[in-house]
């Protein structure tokens, strides 16, 4: 998995830093634009780094995009940078249940960051009460 030149834990670090924030699955329709691209697609999860989009055409992994999506519970829509860091292709003939892409958030702005994590713990902390 990583480079012939990388650290010889690098990988296993990258996968834990992937999963090392929680992820809530959700269903929300996201717009995904890059320079030359309009995607509209579907968030299955979101964490505090990141989210997965569901789609047959997932971009290339490196890609920038904005992304436009809105939450039932916030009154603003959000928008907000990422790139996509890994792919899970279509495979036609394959079980591949889940196509799309993961995507990280960068370049957040101090109330975007906080926005997101509001939103996330909140998310959080009512799947844990109705749990209970």
């Amino acid at each position: 998995m990583g480079h012939d030149d990388d650290p010889p834990d690098f990988s296993e670090r990258r996968l834990r830093e992937r999963r090392s924030a929680d992820r809530f699955d959700v269903v929300w329709s996201v717009d995904c634009e890059t320079d030359d691209t309009f995607l509209y697609a579907s968030i299955t999860n979101i964490s505090e780094l990141g989210i997965f989009v569901r789609t047959n055409q997932p971009l290339q992994v490196g890609t920038r995009l904005t992304l436009r999506f809105a939450v039932p519970t916030a009154s603003e829509s959000f928008v907000l940078a990422g790139v996509v860091q890994w792919v899970n292709p279509l495979r036609v003939l394959g079980e591949n249940l889940n196509p799309g892409m993961g995507i990280s958030f960068v370049d957040l702005k101090a109330d975007e960051r906080e926005r997101i994590v509001d939103l996330v713990r909140t998310i959080a902390y009512v799947r844990e009460a109705v749990k209970n």
